[in-house]
């Protein structure tokens, strides 16, 4: 991670933010006590595990009612991937594996997670984003998923992103929540086979902003998909000191 992200990140993180819905996450199962990713040869895939204090996965977002708000909560590997290993254009910024819960809406259109035969009803089960992350001191948290105009055709995404202009991915890879561990299985070819690159793992609140100058809706100095409480972080300073074993 480049040093401006780092300290960007820690000023916002010690600041003092408000932010009305955060404490009501503010619990042990987001307090992570180890990260890890692990290659399996036998299944050519990376595992990519969250250890927390509590019971991972148990705590889930109330629903807002609305898009406008609606609250994100995430298990985040912070990653020193290339944009162009998962799937997007060469764009500058930190690509992490998000997994994340949000009930009011569905962003993983192609994928029915609760099995029910609704593809549009999953937003709270735990689910995996590629996203990529850019400083964003407007909010708590001092990040945001890169936003990008939607009128620009240069702009490359994989084909499972979801219909939202930024940097977002839906890979649909499978997320598994047992005890205090919540883990993902990434096949190899997914990330470019790489394994050589290093990661953190990050707890969070996040929120989505669809303010639009002159709509009335959301706030327009805002981002789309903003950090807004970090509770707590593996290396303690997002250095992104782990390697996959």
């Amino acid at each position: 991670m480049k040093p401006l992200l780092i300290i960007s990140f820690l000023a916002a993180t010690n600041a003092v933010t408000a932010c009305d819905k955060c404490a009501n996450y503010d619990n042990t199962d987001f307090k992570i006590t180890k990260v890890s990713v692990s290659h399996d040869a036998r299944i050519a895939a990376t595992i990519w595990e969250i250890t927390v204090e509590g019971n991972a996965g148990r705590t889930v977002p109330a629903k807002a009612g609305q898009l406008n708000g609606a609250p994100v909560l995430g298990y985040v590997f912070p990653t020193s991937l290339a944009a162009t290993d998962v799937g997007f254009g060469a764009t500058d910024g930190i690509v992490a594996l998000a997994l994340t819960s949000h009930p009011d809406f569905d962003d993983s259109p192609l994928w029915d997670e609760n099995g029910d035969g609704n593809y549009a009803n999953d937003g709270i089960v735990w689910h995996p984003h590629w996203v990529v992350l850019n400083k964003d001191e407007r909010v708590g948290g001092g990040l945001a998923v890169k936003q990008y105009a939607e009128d620009d055709k240069s702009v490359i995404l994989p084909p499972t992103a979801p219909n939202m202009p930024m940097y977002m991915d839906s890979p649909g890879y499978q997320v598994i929540t047992e005890g205090n561990t919540i883990r993902v299985i990434v096949p190899d070819y997914r990330i470019n086979n790489r394994r050589d690159f290093k990661f953190d793992g990050v707890a969070c609140y996040m929120e989505v902003n669809t303010g639009e100058p002159g709509t009335g809706h959301g706030d327009d100095a805002k981002p789309m998909l903003g950090v807004y409480k970090v509770y707590s972080v593996a290396s303690k300073d997002l250095s992104l000191p782990y390697t996959v074993k």
